[in-house]
């Protein structure tokens, strides 16, 4: 048996199929808008705009690099790479089995992001996390007594399930009204998903259609059964097929007037664009981000977009992820010790070759940082005497009053003391 077999307590299955109509509904996932589609994680992920805003957000964490760093003691402060701690390999290279620290931190952001939450269990040997085996958001129920303590029921697709204490796994909770759970991107931005997905079917359902119109066939006199099915059939071979867009022969007095809208009258396209720019508001994404821009958007304004995305979308969840494994992955002793969490955002530079020399250049010339520092920043070896720090000879410290000049040290002649007077004669 499996441990999660040893773990999991039988019960009543669940009478609702996994995955089925009204599964994710049931979890408190989704729901039905006014636009009368439903909208689940399913098919909210099949909208290219929410798709696109949660893999902006989950890439733009993932790629960057992570570590567990160490602070340094004493007065000159700094800190160094734990890579001896069993977490920093844990979350930078492989948190289990069957993921990458890639794949992990993606799927950290697309549960949080979309369901409000991300919840993983935390196999941890001799008082250390060893293994984190993350949930589904819809598999988990958080409960909370009388204490405000958490516990989570887990439940399996066999409808098995078990009930974990808090300290057993590491919830990460999206913007949160309460201490119970994040709050649902998912529920609060329904409308504007439905409507996107109302849009796009309608839109579909036009072409389909060979983007020809319903209207009103008009005959003269009354017809029978028989003459009403054979018209009808007739008027459906018309528009299907290869007679698509071809005009009508009607004889009798027919006439056909259309009565529903073309897709220029429901401007199918404002509606759509209009939703791209909704649903990135609720995943506070620039649409600029997702592929969408405007015509008035230039080369030295998407500059500054990017790093409007970099500091007021992606900062926030560096910080989010890294106070959560803080407090929840590391002990207090290990806190108190130095150890904390860091995403290095400059990963995000590693296609600009420019702004990553203009960035290192400047930190060289203030003496910030070495040669060598700056070659293992580029995955390059050291050399000898690369550990130097340096700083440029006309630079001086601030603080101290400036030294009186030397003479004859600006090339200038001094002027000559005048002789002493001769005493005058008596």
């Amino acid at each position: 048996m499996s441990f999660f077999g040893k773990l999991l307590a039988p019960r009543e299955r669940q009478a609702q199929a996994w995955g089925g109509e009204g599964f994710w509904e049931s979890f408190g996932f989704g729901g039905r808008a006014k636009s009368g589609m439903a909208v689940t994680v399913d098919r909210a992920l099949q909208v290219t705009v929410v798709l696109a805003c949660l893999r902006v957000i989950a890439e733009g964490v993932a790629q960057v690099p992570f570590a567990i760093h160490r602070k340094r003691k004493g007065e000159a402060g700094g800190s160094d790479v734990a890579d001896d701690h069993p977490l920093h390999w844990l979350l930078s290279r492989r948190p289990n089995p069957w993921q990458t620290s890639f794949e992990f931190f993606e799927q950290v952001v697309f549960h949080t992001a979309l369901c409000g939450r991300f919840i993983a269990f935390k196999n941890v040997v001799r008082g250390q996390v060893r293994e984190l085996i993350p949930f589904l958001p819809n598999e988990v129920q958080v409960e909370q007594d009388e204490f405000r303590r958490l516990t989570y029921r887990v439940t399996s697709r066999n409808g098995e399930y078990a009930v974990l204490s808090a300290d057993q796994v590491w919830h990460v909770k999206g913007p949160a009204w309460d201490l119970k759970d994040g709050l649902q991107i998912l529920n609060l931005a329904r409308e504007a998903i439905g409507l996107s997905i109302a849009a796009e079917e309608s839109h579909a359902v036009m072409h389909a259609n060979g983007g020809q119109t319903s209207g009103v066939y008009s005959i003269e006199g009354t017809l029978n059964k028989d003459q009403y099915k054979t018209l009808r059939d007739w008027i459906a071979t018309q528009v299907t097929g290869d007679n698509r867009f071809r005009p009508f022969v009607l004889d009798r007095g027919a006439k056909y007037t259309p009565t529903t809208m073309t897709g220029v009258d429901q401007q199918h396209l404002e509606v759509r664009r209009h939703q791209v720019e909704e649903i990135c508001r609720a995943f506070r994404c620039a649409p600029l981000m997702v592929g969408y821009s405007d015509k008035t958007a230039t080369y030295a304004s998407a500059e500054q977009m990017f790093l409007a995305h970099v500091v007021h979308c992606l900062a926030p969840w560096y910080r989010r992820l890294e106070m959560s494994i803080d407090v929840n992955l590391l002990t207090d002793a290990e806190m108190r010790s130095g150890l904390y969490a860091k995403f290095n955002p400059n990963g995000l530079m590693r296609g600009a070759h420019k702004d990553r020399a203009d960035f290192y250049r400047s930190l060289f010339d203030m003496g910030a940082i070495n040669p060598n520092e700056i070659r293992a920043l580029e995955e390059m070896n050291p050399y000898d005497g690369g550990d130097t720090y340096r700083v440029q000879l006309n630079l001086t410290d601030a603080s101290k009053p400036t030294p009186d000049p030397v003479p004859g040290a600006s090339g200038l002649q001094q002027p000559a003391a005048e002789p002493a007077s001769a005493p005058a004669e008596e």
